[in-house]
């Protein structure tokens, strides 16, 4: 696709700065500033807005109110949603033609709706339910009694188990697992007995889940993952969970059975927590934070145990200080015993 700086301005309600006719340039494509060449758009916010200056871009996105840029840019409002918005326009979206394949396998009493479209080796079970415009990719599992909300895309190898519900708009990405089993188990004599899982999971409308991620049955009742959630890959929330709406849980994150997570938390990558703890909303939580009771809302925290960020920040600079304080403790014993010696 090629399109003019001035036309990608008019789609992204934006305007066009610099040189006499830097409206007129052909853009080719879209790229990072390390990566984009002399007909390719990139997008440069801060800390990354000097680096742009001697990008070889063709034009850069910048945010409103950057001042003495040297070379053509587009200004928008929000850089990064304004390109978010092109990378969407300038990649040719994948085409599948509606309709079930007949590869794919179709139990007795799913109920298909409008404009469905079902890849090769795919299994939808006994009384499944899909919804209009529901895209699933080769190798899915849909479990018996499954809800899939419309306008849902689930892809390659995605097992959702029996009696889960996916809401509307959800993206499932490769090899996740809805509603594996949660870990129960009791203990006797040394000899551990599985605890029956019979609940399920519910995704609430627009949920995004990644690859690789478990989301586990509830033991009893359902574990819920909030409307607007954003899940990355690889990871795990356990039976029972309560996620709020609107949260972002990053890669490696584990958050342990019957936690209730309050609306709009961020977890840092590898987060982890006890189970049977409730967190705030409003709340991020720093890349490695292990979270081992119940937290307020609107905190900023970080470290193990998980301590607000700024205390974090100073132990970590004192810790760099450890060896030097080690050897002046030392020094000093040594002066106190001469000194008692001595006395």
């Amino acid at each position: 696709m090629k399109k003019t700086l001035q036309e990608i301005a008019d789609y992204v309600g934006g305007r066009v700065a610099g040189p006499e006719g830097a409206g007129d340039i052909v853009i080719h494509g879209l790229d990072n500033i390390e990566g984009a060449g002399e007909h390719d758009l990139t997008f440069a916010v801060e800390p990354h807005i000097e680096a742009a200056k001697t990008c070889q871009a063709a034009a850069v996105m910048l945010p409103e109110g950057t001042e003495d840029f040297p070379k053509p840019a587009l200004y928008v409002k929000e850089p990064r949603a304004a390109f978010a918005r092109l990378l969407e326009h300038f990649t040719p979206k994948l085409h599948f033609p509606a309709g079930v394949s007949p590869e794919a396998h179709i139990g007795k009493d799913v109920k298909l709706g409008k404009n469905v479209t079902i890849l090769p080796c795919a299994v939808v079970d006994d009384h499944a339910v899909i919804g209009d415009n529901v895209t699933l990719y080769p190798h899915v599992y849909v479990g018996q009694y499954v809800e899939i909300g419309d306008d849902t895309l689930v892809y390659a190898n995605v097992s959702i188990r029996e009696h889960c519900h996916i809401g509307k708009r959800c993206v499932i990405n490769c090899n996740a697992v809805i509603g594996s089993d949660g870990f129960g188990f009791t203990t006797a004599d040394g000899v551990h007995t599985k605890v029956p899982q019979v609940g399920n999971v519910v995704l609430e409308d627009d949920v995004e889940i990644g690859a690789n991620d478990g989301i586990d049955r509830a033991a009893m009742g359902s574990t819920v993952i909030g409307h607007g959630t954003k899940v990355d890959n690889l990871v795990h929330i356990g039976h029972n969970c309560k996620i709020g709406p609107n949260c972002l849980i990053v890669a490696q994150t584990g958050i342990s059975g019957s936690t209730k997570v309050g609306h709009n938390v961020t977890f840092g990558g590898q987060v982890g927590t006890v189970g049977h703890i409730e967190i705030g909303a409003n709340s991020v939580y720093a890349a490695r934070s292990g979270i081992i009771g119940n937290m307020p809302e609107g905190v900023f925290c970080a470290g193990f145990p998980v301590q607000p960020h700024t205390e974090w920040l100073r132990m970590q600079a004192m810790m760099k200080r450890l060896p030097e304080m080690y050897k002046k403790m030392k020094l000093l014993e040594k002066k106190l015993a001469q000194y008692e010696k001595k006395n």
